[in-house]
C-alpha cells in the first residue's frame, strides 16, 4: 500500500489538466465557474465514456466542455423525473402494505417478530422504525406519544407512514406469510410477490442514487430486477434479454407500476420528452434497446 501524496490544485489548474487531456473548452472563465459549482470528480465521471486511453485519460477528438455540461444537465433532469416516479411508487407501496397487512394481522403486526423470517433483519428494521418515529415531527406521531405509553410505537398506519423506502422494502421482503404479500403484489399488477420484492429492492438503490445526486444515466446497478417475459398490464416483449444491470430495466419496472397508481405526473411522457430534448444523449448508454418506444409499455 502506498501513501497518497497529491495536493489540492486550483480550478484553473483543474481546467488546464482537462485541456491537456484533449477536452475542448470554448470559454475558460465560464468553465472555471462551472468547476466552482460542480466538484471536479463529479464532472470527471461524465467524461469517462469519452476516454480513449484509461491510463492517460485522453479524450476522444472533439470532446467538448459544453458537451459534458449538457450530459450533466440531462442526468440531473433524469434524476428529478425518476425521483418523482419513485415517490409515487413509495407512497402507493406504503399504503398497500399498511392496508393489506393490517386487515389480515391487526394494528401492531410489525412488532411481532414471529411474523418475520429473519429475526436479525427484524431487529434491525424495528430499530430503524424506532429511530425514524423518534425523529419525526409529524403531528400524528406526537399525538400518539402524548396520549399513550403502550406499545412502544404508534399503530402501523402511523409508524410506516414515516418509514423510509428501505424499511418498507425490508419489512415486505422479510414478512413470512406469502398470502398477504401476494395481495400487495397484485395491486401493482404483478402475479408473483417475488417480482415485487425484486423490483422494490432495486428501486431502493436507485432512489438512494437520486437522493444523493449520484450519476444515474450510465451506471451499472448492483441489484437486478426480475424481468418476467409476460405481465398482465402493458409490458415489454423483450424483457428476458434486457440488460438488468442498466437503468432501462428499472425504468421499465417504474413505468409498469405507475400504471396502477393514481398520479398527476406523466412518467412515460416525461421520459420520452427528456430524451427528445437531449438528442445527443445515446439511449444505449442507459440500456435502451432499439425500437424501445414501440413497446406496449412505452406507447
Amino acid at each position: 500500500m502506498a501513501t497518497y501524496t497529491n495536493r489540492p490544485i486550483s480550478k484553473a489548474c483543474q481546467l488546464a489538466e482537462l485541456k491537456n487531456r484533449g477536452l475542448v473548452v470554448g470559454d475558460d472563465n465560464q468553465a472555471i465557474e462551472y468547476l466552482g459549482s460542480i466538484n471536479y470528480f463529479r464532472f470527471a465521471c461524465y467524461l469517462q465514456p469519452f476516454e480513449i486511453d484509461p491510463a492517460t485519460h485522453q479524450y476522444a477528438v472533439g470532446t467538448s466542455f459544453d458537451q459534458i455540461i449538457e450530459l450533466y444537465q440531462f442526468d440531473k433532469e433524469l434524476r428529478s423525473l425518476i425521483f418523482t416516479a419513485i415517490q409515487d411508487v413509495e407512497i402507493a407501496l406504503r399504503s398497500r402494505i399498511i392496508h393489506h397487512f393490517s386487515m389480515s394481522h391487526g394494528t401492531f403486526w410489525f412488532l411481532n417478530r414471529n411474523m418475520f423470517k429473519d429475526k436479525s433483519i427484524f431487529n434491525t428494521t424495528l430499530q430503524k422504525e424506532w429511530n425514524e418515529v423518534n425523529r419525526s415531527k409529524e403531528d400524528f406521531i406526537q399525538d400518539f406519544f402524548d396520549r399513550y405509553d403502550n406499545p412502544i410505537l404508534p399503530p402501523v398506519w402511523k409508524t410506516l407512514e414515516v418509514a423510509s423506502f428501505g424499511v418498507l422494502s425490508k419489512t415486505y421482503e422479510n414478512f413470512a406469510e406469502v398470502t398477504v404479500k401476494k395481495f400487495v403484489a397484485k395491486d401493482f399488477g404483478l402475479p408473483q410477490y417475488t417480482y415485487l420484492e425484486s423490483w422494490i429492492r432495486s428501486i431502493t438503490v436507485l432512489r438512494n442514487c437520486c437522493a444523493h445526486h449520484a450519476r444515474t444515466w450510465n451506471r451499472r446497478y448492483p441489484w437486478k430486477p426480475k424481468m418476467p417475459a409476460k405481465l398482465p398490464l402493458n409490458w415489454i416483449s423483450n424483457a428476458p434479454t434486457v440488460r438488468k444491470q442498466k437503468l432501462y430495466a428499472q425504468l421499465c419496472c417504474l413505468a409498469y407500476m405507475c400504471q396502477t397508481i393514481v398520479s398527476t405526473s406523466d412518467f412515460k411522457g416525461g421520459l420520452k420528452a427528456l430524451l427528445a430534448k437531449y438528442p445527443k444523449v445515446n439511449p444505449t448508454a442507459l440500456g435502451f434497446p432499439p425500437l424501445w418506444n414501440q413497446e406496449p409499455l412505452w406507447r
